[in-house]
């Protein structure tokens, strides 16, 4: 099937209590490990593309990988979406560039600037049959070319005006998660009785606040990396210096999929498991320089990652079918 727009996948997670993994793509093998993952467990997907990636990896091969994944899995629907759209400009070109879904963020800017530049693109998107995704609220943390040091809730007794002077299609939030490996800073943490870091909890109020004023409405969260700590682990004893690196609990994640998180986006636990599977086995193997031996089992350390998060953190195995 060809790449489909977020609309019906939204509206089936919102209904039946889960959300859509959106899963931040740069490479072939996260390409194939996140889709072959969704193919065997039937599970919809959303495939994005930040800016860093398209300055890294070219936005022509990137689009092509993505119609490559969609040849080969074509039991599941996939959303090609540009993740932290910056302006106008760049929004645009992946509307005309084949994506179904951008997102334009200007969290960091004025109420009235960030309604005024969101609806532009808004108006844009859906005449060319695309969905816009916009953020209110600023999340702290530095990941991909997104950095706020300082992050701001999302204040509820905006939401409603926001949402219809705009026209967005689904609104990220800001609620307590954060950018990157380090979202927290140790004094923010509190430690458990194994002494590992337990960051601060969300802030479910602001989530039912929002879901209450905008009943129905798809509602997203970003910097939703729960950290890994085997991979920290692995990365650590194997020449890496990972130290206090801590994500969003995944509990917290599967009780924010079953109100009104339709999308949870997810980047920085496939980059652990790819590069601590790629630091464990060149440590294992200093002989080995061909880039598909330690490729594979990176790929497929990456796919297993994936598999647990459409499992038991967004819910959305097995729901391929309802969401096309």
């Amino acid at each position: 099937m060809a790449l489909v727009t977020s609309k019906k996948m939204f509206e089936m997670a919102y209904k039946n209590g889960y959300a859509i993994g959106a899963f931040n793509v740069n490479n072939m093998e996260i390409v194939q490990a996140i889709t072959e993952a969704c193919k065997e467990e039937k599970a919809p997907v959303i495939l994005q593309v930040s800016k860093g990636a398209r300055a890294y990896a070219n936005h022509t091969y990137l689009v092509k990988l993505v119609e490559a994944a969609v040849i080969e899995c074509p039991e599941i629907p996939i959303v090609l979406h540009l993740d932290h759209g910056p302006d106008f400009a760049t929004c645009k070109s992946c509307i005309d560039g084949g994506f179904t879904s951008v997102m334009i963020d200007y969290s960091g800017y004025s109420f009235e600037e960030n309604i005024a530049e969101t609806k532009k693109v808004v108006e844009y998107a859906h005449d060319h049959g695309v969905v816009v995704e916009a953020e209110l609220g600023t999340l702290a943390g530095i990941e991909d070319e997104v950095s706020h040091a300082v992050g701001s809730y999302t204040r509820p007794e905006e939401v409603i005006e926001f949402a219809e002077r705009t026209g967005c299609d689904s609104l990220a939030i800001a609620i307590g998660t954060s950018h990157g490996a380090y979202k927290f800073k140790p004094e923010q943490c509190t430690r458990n009785e194994k002494g590992v870091l337990v960051p601060p909890p969300l802030r479910f109020d602001i989530l039912k606040a929002v879901s209450e004023k905008l009943p129905g409405f798809p509602i997203v969260l970003h910097g939703s990396s729960s950290v890994p700590q085997e991979y920290v682990k692995m990365i650590n004893e194997n020449g890496g210096r990972m130290p206090d690196a801590v994500g969003i609990p995944e509990e917290q994640l599967r009780e924010a999929a079953k109100l009104s998180v339709c999308k949870i986006n997810i980047d920085s636990d496939l980059r652990l498991a790819l590069t601590g599977t790629i630091r464990k086995f060149m440590a294992e193997h200093p002989d080995k320089f061909d880039p598909r031996e330690y490729l594979k089992p990176a790929r497929a350390n990456v796919k297993e990652v994936v598999r647990h998060k459409l499992i038991d953190v967004l819910g959305c195995a097995g729901k391929a079918d309802e969401c096309r």
